[in-house]
Order: C-alpha cells, then structure tokens, then sequence
C-alpha cells in the first residue's frame, strides 16, 4: 500500500502503520474529543489482542497519531468500527484519506463489501460516507447508548469504488 505515501499535510508527509497496546493511550484521547460514548481502554485492547478479525489502522504526522481506523474483516465483508480524526487536523480532508486506506486495506484484505453505521444526526460523516459510494441499508433503532439515537447502517460495494486519492487533498 506504498501509494499512500506521497499525501502530506502542511508539507510534512502522512504514513500509515498498524495500531498496537502501546499506542491505547494517544488513541483514547482522540476518541474522547471524538465521541460523545468513547471506547474504553479495555475495548481498545480487547480488539487489539483478542478480536482475530480487526485491523486497527493509525494516520501518523511524523510520529504524531492523529487520526485511527477500526474495522473487522471477516470473510469477504469489512465493517468499520471507529474512525476519527484529531481536533487540530479535521477540516483537511483527513478522515477521507483515512477512510480511503482503510477501504484499500479491506479490499487488499479479501473484502468485497464494506458497512458501518453512523448517527442519524451526523450529516458531515453521512455526506462523507455517501461520497465515497456508501448507501443506506437501514436504520437501527436506539442504537447510541450515551442517548439511544438510531444509527444509519450504510454499505458500500467495495470493487466499484475508486480508493486512489488526488495526492494534493490533505495539501
């Protein structure tokens, strides 16, 4: 996945690497400035050491975490759990390249489909989502437990999308 070493912010360029224990605790901060109903350290490390099918995946500035991925592949179908950016680096196409990734490491992975849910009230995410190919597939109803909102399950067919990204949107 090599391609995905020319996007750059500000000049500097973005890597991508695999997430592991030692990296909880930056995530966890980005999560709680994410979420109003944020992961636990213990659900963090639950998926990192005894969830076979995730991949967590961190967008690093240097050696700066700024934004991770979640997702589960099982078979030929990727969902995604989390996705976030840090607060400093939103507004700069971010979440899109890291979306991106994760949607070209899903395929790479085996994966045909992928699906996540969204808040309903999440308009920016459901736009993002929609661009980049996602439909709705339904509503679960309360899901949210922080205020029981129903979320939007969406899904995406996974070859008929383009996941190169213009090297100049994070620029």
């Amino acid at each position: 996945m090599g391609e995905w070493t020319k996007h750059s912010v500000d000049g500097k360029p973005l890597t991508f690497r695999r997430m592991n224990v030692r990296d909880i605790d930056s995530i966890l901060v980005i999560e709680k400035a994410s979420f109003s109903a944020p992961w636990s350290r213990n659900a963090f490390l639950g998926e990192l050491t005894e969830n076979h099918f995730a991949r967590y995946t961190l967008m690093m500035l240097g050696e700066q975490i700024i934004g991770y991925a979640g997702m589960w592949v099982i078979i030929d179908e990727a969902h995604i759990t989390n996705i976030a950016v840090a607060p400093p680096y939103r507004g700069k196409k971010l979440g899109e390249t890291l979306l991106r990734y994760a949607m070209a490491e899903a395929v790479a992975l085996g994966a045909i489909k992928m699906t996540l849910e969204v808040r309903v009230s999440n308009t920016p995410a459901k736009s993002l989502y929609e661009k980049l190919g996602f439909q709705p597939g339904g509503i679960r109803q309360g899901y949210y437990t922080d205020n029981h909102e129903d979320a939007l399950v969406m899904w995406v067919d996974l070859p008929r999308v383009s996941v190169q990204e213009d090297s100049h949107a994070a620029e």
